[in-house]
């Protein structure tokens, strides 16, 4: 059975960007709601396989892909979300920004406005796609269908309603202004350093 993550700081520790209580919600209700709706797909699937029943596998499939990437998504976002003390990207980090965007302001610029327009249901990323050498900017608008395959997040924002609504209302920039105050740099770094370039 996969064991939800902890966050790694307190409920109110992101706060007045993001409130404690949307934090609760998003990450006590909705996020735990995947974890525990993944581990029941696990076990039907178990079930299907040790009886090799597979009349309802196209349904499981979908709920599979859809719950999991809920729940790696979501840590994602817990994850690279901090106290709001300044960090930055390291050197190697704005280096690549540099090169595939030509400024960190750019890229920034560039990173708010794919995210002001990701539909209801729908994630924003930086992603390093191996394939490309590069990095790039990605709307996911269904979590579990598009993507560039082999892709590896480094940042990423929730853009679904449930991620803002309560304290920002429908006031998506404000949200996403509010976000790079409590980006964890330091966690994205990290994420970027372990990529094989």
């Amino acid at each position: 059975m996969l064991q939800a993550i902890e966050l790694p700081y307190p409920l109110d520790a992101l706060e007045p960007y993001y409130s404690k209580e949307t934090l609760n919600i998003h990450y006590n209700i909705l996020y735990k709601g995947y974890v525990e709706k993944l581990n029941n797909i696990q076990e039907k699937l178990q079930k299907v396989r040790r009886e090799a029943d597979y009349s309802n596998i196209k349904c499981l499939e979908k709920e599979l892909s859809f719950q999991g990437s809920g729940v790696i998504l979501h840590e994602l976002f817990f994850e690279n979300m901090g106290i709001p003390v300044p960090t930055s990207p390291s050197i190697k980090l704005m280096e690549q920004i540099n090169k595939d965007f030509s400024s960190y302001e750019k890229f920034k610029n560039q990173f708010s406005e794919a995210a002001k327009v990701v539909e209801a249901s729908g994630w924003c990323l930086l992603v390093w796609v191996p394939r490309f050498r590069k990095l790039e900017i990605l709307q996911c608008e269904k979590h579990q269908d598009l993507t560039l395959w082999g892709c590896i997040p480094v940042l990423v924002i929730d853009m679904w309603e449930h991620s803002y609504f309560l304290q920002y209302k429908s006031n998506r920039v404000e949200y996403i202004n509010s976000f790079w105050n409590i980006i964890n740099w330091n966690v994205v770094n990290k994420r970027f350093e372990q990529i094989q370039i």
